[in-house]
Formats: C-alpha cells, structure tokens, sequence
C-alpha cells in the first residue's frame, strides 16, 4: 500500500521542548514553499504527541525486523509495504501551530492504526449507543500451525457469511430477526506450541443476536461423518453483555494482531504474570499480516451507519514553516537546523529495553 498523502496529521497543539526551554517557535521565511497537505493538528495535547512519538518508536523498530523477514522470502512487495511503513511520519512539518504529515495507512502501522481507531469509534459510536442491549462475542477456532493459517483464517470468513446469508433469507420471508452488529478479526501467537489463535470479536445489537451467531458457528463447524473431529469448543465462544460501549468498541477494533506477547503464557498466578518479559515474535507477526492481507478486518453487518458529513482534504502551499525529522537516537522528532525535538518523549526503560532484547526474529 502507498503513501497516503491526503490525512491530515495528528491533534496537538504546542511544541512542548521550545516551551519547556522558554523560547518561542521561530519560523524562518523559506525561498521555497512546503505543501500542506489535509487541514493538519493544533499542537496543545502533550500526553498525545509522546504517545505519537511512542508509536512511531515502536512502528520503526518492529519494521527493521518486518523487514529483513521480507527479504528472506524474497517478498519483494510486502517489503516495499513495510518499507513505507517505517517511513510513515518520518518527516512532519510545522507552521502556525499545526503539524502536517504523510501516512501510510496499513494496518500493521500502529500510528495509522490509532488514528483508524478514532475515526471509527467517531462514526460508529452514535450508532451504537442507540442499541438496547448491545453483546459481545468472541468466536473462534481451534489454534493452527502457521502453514494452515491462511486457509483456517479464509474458512472463518466463509462460514461468517454462510450464516449472514442464511438469516438474511429468513429474514426477508419473515421466519427469523435481523442480524445486526459489527465484526473484527484478529490472531495471537502462541509461542508454546508455536500456534496461532484466529478469532472474532463481534458487538451484537442484543442478546439474541449474539447467541443466534453462537449457535450456528458451533453447527457450522460440526463434521457430520467425523464426530469426533473437534475444531470448534463451545466453552471456547464467549458472550457477555456490554458494560461500557467505547471499551468494547475499542476492543473490537484494535490492531488486528497482538504486538506484544508473553513468552510462557501458561496459567499462572496474577503476580507471576507481572514478572513475565513480553516479546515481539516476528516471523509470527509476519505470519499474521501475511494471512491478513486482503481481508476485510472490521465491517459491519445488517445496518447503515447515520449518515455523517466527512471534510474533504485540502492542500496549500506556504512559505513559513519548520522541518521535523523522527531520529531513533532520540525516539523524538528533531529540528534539523536548531537540533531541537518536539516532543521532549522519554522512552520508559521497560520498554527501551524490550526493543532492544526483545525483539525475536527467529523461525518458528
């Protein structure tokens, strides 16, 4: 996927290293001007901007390893895919307190993904918050090994919209309710048993719809002359009612995979589980993405969103600006002509050092 060069850059508003120095933003009258692309961010939240700066830390190392992945599998285009991911906001541009910036917009990205997060919560929640007794779902299947991984993954969205259709016809003659919800898609590694976990997570408009769902995966599943042939547990689908509607919202539609694992994720006590160092697998991730790819990850199912007026980008040129370039040495972007930083973010020692330690790009 390319460079997206129509989103406007992120919502802050003050650059907090120039102010914590007492300087003012000085900028200079440039000979050539700057394209400003979308209607850019003021730069006033500093919690935001370091949590920016996080992401963008995190997206760059996770991609050096996504990276070398590619080239051993001679996969020429999914390395040009994360190449245009660790460039993602790289290179940002400030002028009259707002901050502008080109995208890349996959969905392995974690800063595009935040931002993809946000608008769907600010175009579904409405929707959803006019549903009575809203559920959620988790379906599932049993774990796979990574080479049965695309084609369990391909399965799961094929029985999804055997049911959906089977209800729609029902519906239209009057023998059955609407289905009505929305629907993710995500995995997560094992790297016990090196297995990987596909599943939905699926808010529902009531009850009856989510048990409706639960019922026919489980039958769907069912293998008629192999009895004994167990892909589907029922104590694995889980349905509980929602208690906080932007909570679950969220859960739905997070990233798709779990970045961060932890290496033994046997039952343990609370406290034990604390002690465990995460990991980056990324090979698994790879895996993950690579079965992914061309999928539909979120959708919704037997309803419209309200209709909601969306800006269209615009571009402008201007000549007074500043350059910002995202430095690793400094996990913040930095001022190439003043060496200042933006965002003043201190990368927390556990996490410093998960990136530098933590990072297993062995086969699995």
């Amino acid at each position: 996927m390319g460079v997206d060069r129509n989103y406007s850059a992120f919502g802050l508003k003050t650059l907090n290293t120039l102010a914590q120095i007492g300087t003012e933003v000085s900028i200079k009258k440039r000979v050539s001007p700057a394209l400003l692309e979308g209607e850019g961010t003021d730069l006033t939240d500093t919690k935001v901007l370091q949590g920016r700066a996080k992401r963008k830390l995190i997206t760059q190392k996770m991609m050096l390893g996504l990276i070398d992945v590619s080239k051993s599998k001679e996969d020429f285009q999914r390395q040009k895919s994360y190449w245009n991911t660790y460039y993602c906001q790289s290179k940002i541009i400030s002028s009259k307190n707002r901050i502008y910036g080109k995208y890349c917009k996959n969905r392995f990205c974690t800063v595009c993904s935040a931002i993809r997060k946000a608008d769907i919560i600010n175009r579904y929640y409405p929707t959803l918050k006019t549903w009575k007794e809203p559920h959620f779902l988790t379906l599932t299947v049993k774990a796979v090994k990574i080479n049965s991984l695309n084609k369990w993954i391909n399965g799961m969205f094929r029985a999804f919209s055997l049911i959906l259709n089977r209800y729609k016809k029902r519906y239209q003659r009057g023998k059955a309710i609407q289905l009505i919800g929305i629907k993710s898609l995500e995995c997560n590694f094992n790297p016990q048993r090196k297995t990987y976990n596909p599943h939905f997570h699926i808010i529902t408009a009531n009850h009856k719809i989510a048990e409706i769902l639960k019922q026919e995966w489980l039958q769907i599943w069912k293998f008629k002359n192999q009895p004994q042939k167990i892909v589907v547990s029922p104590k694995a689908q889980f349905i509980r009612k929602v208690e906080n509607l932007e909570r679950d919202l969220i859960e739905v539609i997070k990233y798709g995979s779990k970045i961060f694992t932890e290496p033994d994720i046997k039952k343990k006590t609370q406290k034990q589980k604390s002690n465990l160092a995460p990991m980056i697998y990324i090979q698994a991730l790879d895996a993950i993405f690579t079965a992914m790819k061309g999928k539909r990850i979120f959708e919704r199912f037997g309803f419209n969103l309200l209709k909601q007026p969306r800006p269209q980008p615009k571009s402008k040129r201007t000549y007074e600006f500043e350059n910002w370039n995202f430095d690793l040495k400094v996990n913040d972007w930095v001022n190439p002509e003043t060496g200042e930083c933006l965002t003043g973010y201190k990368t927390p020692a556990e996490l410093a050092y998960l990136l530098e330690e933590g990072i297993n790009c062995s086969r699995i």
